[in-house]
């Protein structure tokens, strides 16, 4: 029988800032308590081997979310993800008719700001001349907004004649790998970190 799990890493325990991090084998042991079962019984329940359910008790193995969850379910225990400020985070769902895919059919990258069928006025879409994708994104969020700016500036450029154009994507390339020549002959010559 193979279950859902990894092993169990070194826990990390909470720095003071006041929240309770989740236990895993506190859980399990919580859940078992609360269904009066013993290990075995609990086993049968979830469909898990005794092993699993003695390791995962233990700290010796971290179950997966799927196996968690099974665990819970037992007691009519829910598993959710809350903010700092006890707020539920709900998960990103799918619209019923998922089709925004990129060429290869893989899903957009859920951290960066997809745009679908950009509005005229938007800071490329009607900029003559321009292809105009049914979406797109840019990874580097920085760079992102660099090109933004320097792409807002170009078209409004008649508006714009006395502000001083932003850097170009590749004056802020030069720049970004400067930084990153002066922070490394920092570190070598063993200056602190500026950054922290």
């Amino acid at each position: 029988m193979t279950d859902e799990v990894d092993p169990a890493p070194d826990p990390r325990r909470p720095g003071g800032d006041g929240i309770a991090y989740p236990d895993p084998a506190g859980l399990c042991r919580a859940v078992r308590r609360r269904a009066d079962a013993s290990q075995r019984e609990m086993a049968e329940r979830t469909g898990l081997s005794r092993s699993t359910i003695a390791r995962i008790e233990s700290g010796k193995l971290i179950p997966s979310l799927s196996v968690l969850n099974r665990i819970l379910v037992e007691t009519d225990l829910l598993l959710v993800a809350v903010d700092r400020n006890g707020r539920v985070v709900a998960p990103m769902e799918d619209p019923p008719d998922d089709d925004l895919r990129d060429g290869a059919g893989k899903r957009y990258p859920s951290h960066l700001d997809t745009i679908v069928d950009p509005e005229p006025g938007e800071w490329w879409a009607s900029i003559y001349g321009m292809a105009h994708p049914p979406e797109t994104y840019h990874r580097d969020r920085e760079r992102r907004d660099v090109q933004r700016a320097r792409s807002q500036w170009e078209v409004r450029v008649a508006r714009l004649r006395a502000a001083p154009p932003p850097p170009t994507v590749e004056a802020w390339l030069r720049r970004r790998a400067r930084q990153r020549e002066l922070r490394e002959a920092r570190r070598r010559a063993g200056w602190p970190d500026q950054d922290s």
